[in-house]
């Protein structure tokens, strides 16, 4: 079984989707059948590496709201993530443009390490205010996913998986996919959005008994 993950680095509800999946597979019977893709996905590809102001402020900006009111969607969204064991720190963080992140995902899925780095990524931005388009910044979280600080350094200054990324987001624009997270298994069953773990589950079984008939 093969599930698909469009998602984005900066995305609170995919590293919220993405717990929820787990919690979900945890419970399978088939877990060790299930092979986990990600996809890439850039909430903004106009983004500067790092934007100015809050996350407040550009929520504000972005969605026409007051600060108040984006203050209060990241606090909902912070409640949100607790609740599946992630700790959300959004009034420190630090967004920018994520193309490079997504390339070094690609780039540890080369070795097979591609959850291990969207896990490292997601939490560093969203609990250890990273700079989510710093290049240093990224290369030096890469060796606790298995790669070199100076092998990700050297992958990211150069234009390796810029296709991978674009491959993904083209794919995406064909399915239709137009928010993240985004999760298709075996190419059949879409979840948009950061689903309960009961939907999760429902749509595992699904998808097996589909595959076991035929």
């Amino acid at each position: 079984m093969q599930i698909e993950i469009w998602s984005d680095v900066i995305c609170p509800w995919c590293y919220i989707g993405k717990r929820r999946l787990e919690m979900a597979l945890a419970k399978f019977p088939h877990w060790e059948s299930v092979q986990v893709i990600w996809r890439s996905f850039e909430l903004d590809p106009e983004s500067p590496r790092q934007l100015p102001g809050t996350l407040d402020e550009m929520l504000a900006q972005k969605y026409d709201v007051t600060l108040q009111e984006a203050a209060a969607m990241n606090t909902r969204v912070t409640e949100a993530a607790k609740e599946v064991g992630l700790e959300y720190h959004l009034d420190n963080a630090r967004p920018g443009n994520t193309f490079d992140a997504h390339r070094l995902i690609h780039y540890a899925a080369s070795r097979q390490l591609d959850d291990g780095a969207s896990e490292r990524l997601m939490r560093a931005y969203f609990s250890e205010s990273l700079a989510v388009g710093d290049r240093a910044a990224l290369a030096r979280l890469a060796p606790e996913f298995g790669i070199t600080e100076k092998e990700a350094l050297a992958m990211l200054e150069s234009d390796a998986y810029s296709n991978a990324v674009r491959a993904d987001e083209a794919r995406a624009a064909d399915l239709g996919i137009t928010s993240v997270p985004s999760f298709v298994i075996d190419e059949n069953i879409g979840i948009s959005g950061a689903q309960s773990v009961e939907v999760f589950a429902k749509a595992l079984q699904e998808a097996y008994d589909a595959s076991a008939a035929d």
